[in-house]
């Protein structure tokens, strides 16, 4: 006798979301009330960036994850900017190098210290000036070194070699309107974006083309999303033209009709989206709601699947989310986020429920790690590289992070000279980069010290992996010992 199968199998079915208790939140933060649609929030491993009010200008503040509780109101921040800072985001291949983007016109870089703030930062390591009004997006490139997207409200996608402060592409003719959010695809070779003009663009920023445009991809007039997802598809959020919100999974190769698309509910908040590569998970959090949303894409129909949602009573006004590898594996906990509240930063556990204390292979498969897969020169040359994955199994541990620094040879001389006569500067370095101290880590060495750093890097990976497999072999080896003894 066969019985139909009723419920769709799925491992993150079950996944449920759990606040953490109020020792462990950051309280007493005055969130920024600007108003603009980014996430507010940015976190990695080490560090919790969050924008914040601030008379006379714009400031962010930077919190090691370990110190919670309330947060005094004298905590230094990051305060360089003149006017309010609209967008945050962590380099992905340093954890202590944080992008930002501002209404004044500015984009900054800044290299924070080992340990956190002690005093306030206001020079940052490079300034990046090439936008003509505020820069409400940065996003760094997934897979090359030092290579940074901003996008402006003149409508103008730049992208840069932070390493040598020089505009490397100026996109000003694609987009006609005002752009809401960039997504890099997941070797970095195109983004797509979404735009007021109500249409979705897939762009090839080192040729500057259009690949794919999809109009009127949500009818309705109030913001959109767009995302790439690790199989190259589409997913977008919007508005439909009744005002109900919507999500939508679209082919490039054919954007005339969406893969899929469901209506959520009619709430007005902008639908922020994160998404998991790993698990085909996209969490929804809508400003201003009180509720995350979490959805399995698959490769069959309906390709949306409806997973769960976690409520709570406080309306969010932003949020983070921690990258893979900060995340705790033998708590089966796939995801977390961090809620911003109006003055207070609320984390957000998300768990698969397991017995089995054992490292869960189907719930961590390899994740992008910290390591770049190509130099930005390679990347401007025409290269294209996947992430360099790393095993969450280990509880794995980052080699030492280098400082950014800019290369003050690119910057005052060549550069300079051949850019004199251009109206707008490709960059501008600060006191903290034009000193004596210049010249390092972030950006690729030559010659025989370039060399020296690749070896002693790659040995010092080596030696790692031979100290993390002889303290398994160890392990085994005792194990083996109490089993001979009969004690097992």
């Amino acid at each position: 006798m066969s019985f139909r199968k009723v419920v769709r199998q799925s491992k993150f079915r079950h996944v449920f979301g759990q606040p953490v208790k109020n020792d462990q939140c950051y309280e007493d933060i005055r969130v920024s009330r600007v108003t603009w649609d980014s996430t507010f929030c940015a976190v990695n491993p080490k560090f919790l960036a969050i924008i914040v009010e601030a008379s006379g200008g714009g400031a962010f503040m930077v919190l090691p994850l370990s110190k919670t509780g309330r947060i005094d109101k004298s905590y230094p921040t990051v305060c360089g900017h003149t006017g309010p800072v609209l967008d945050i985001d962590w380099c992905p291949h340093n954890d202590e190098v944080i992008a930002s983007g501002s209404e004044d016109c500015t984009v900054m870089v800044w290299q924070i210290p080992e340990n956190g703030l002690v005093a306030p930062l206001t020079e940052p390591v490079v300034v990046l000036e090439g936008h003509s009004k505020r820069v409400g997006i940065v996003t760094w490139h997934p897979t090359a070194r030092n290579v940074l997207l901003s996008a402006g409200c003149d409508n103008v996608v730049l992208i840069w070699n932070v390493g040598t402060a020089e505009e490397l592409y100026r996109l000003d003719d694609l987009h006609p309107d005002l752009i809401y959010n960039i997504s890099w695809n997941r070797n970095g070779s195109l983004f797509c974006s979404a735009c007021k003009d109500k249409s979705v663009r897939i762009i090839d920023p080192r040729r500057g083309t259009l690949v794919a445009e999809r109009e009127k991809a949500h009818e309705g007039a109030r913001p959109m999303r767009a995302i790439f997802l690790a199989n190259g598809k589409v997913f977008t959020t919007g508005f439909s033209r009744m005002s109900e919100r919507q999500l939508a999974l679209w082919d490039p190769e054919n954007l005339e009709e969406p893969m899929a698309l469901q209506e959520l509910d009619s709430s007005n908040g902008a639908l922020l989206p994160f998404y998991d590569p790993d698990t085909n998970v996209i969490y929804v959090c809508g400003k201003g709601d009180s509720s995350i949303r979490y959805f399995e894409i698959t490769a069959e129909p309906p390709y949306i699947h409806f997973l769960n949602t976690f409520t709570s009573k406080e309306p969010q006004r932003g949020m983070g989310r921690m990258p893979k590898r900060g995340l705790d594996v033998s708590k089966c906990e796939i995801a977390r986020f961090y809620k911003l509240h109006e003055r207070k930063c609320e984390p957000i556990i998300m768990t698969v429920p397991r017995k089995s204390d054992l490292f869960q292979d189907d719930l961590y498969p390899d994740t992008a790690g910290p390591e770049p897969a190509l130099e930005a020169e390679e990347w401007v040359s025409g290269r294209d590289a996947e992430p360099l994955l790393i095993s969450l199994r280990e509880a794995y541990v980052p080699s030492k992070q280098r400082d950014l620094k800019v290369s003050r040879k690119n910057v005052l001389h060549d550069n300079r000279a051949a850019s004199a006569p251009a109206p707008s500067r490709a960059g501008v370095p600060t006191p903290a980069s034009a000193g004596s101290a210049v010249g390092a880590p972030g950006v690729p060495a030559t010659g025989e010290a370039g060399k020296l750093e690749e070896v002693t890097r790659e040995l010092r990976l080596l030696r790692a992996l031979v100290k993390e497999q002889g303290e398994r072999i160890g392990r085994l080896e005792e194990q083996l010992g109490r089993m001979e003894n009969g004690d097992v």
